[in-house]
């Protein structure tokens, strides 16, 4: 089993954040695969809050239209510093995260 060095990049935001017209979470995916990165992932939390301590829930009775969105990206540092300047730019109301991962070839 052969590990590889790798970057895991997360990105924060609320499914509510556009960019250009477009669901800001689409828009990146979108940009990630229009530059060729391995792969993205989105996930919808079903519970949250951010900076601003508003919560956003997906219970019936406090149901929020602002669920909390991350997306993750695991690919070579290369790779993921070649793409900041374009996550920086489109996500203004956010919390990115860089992080040193190890990948399992061939999983």
């Amino acid at each position: 089993m052969e590990l590889q060095p790798v970057k895991l990049l997360k990105i924060y935001t609320g499914e509510n954040e556009h960019w250009q017209g477009t669901v800001l979470y689409h828009a990146l995916m979108l940009k990630f695969r229009e530059l060729e990165l391995a792969g993205v992932t989105v996930y919808r939390g079903m519970e949250g809050y951010g900076p601003e301590k508003q919560l956003r829930t997906s219970r019936i009775l406090d149901l929020s239209a602002d669920l909390p969105v991350i997306l993750e990206v695991v690919e070579t540092e290369e790779n993921i510093n070649r793409i900041l300047p374009l996550v920086k730019e489109m996500v203004k109301k956010g919390i990115v995260v860089i992080q040193d991962a190890e990948m399992i070839n061939g999983a």
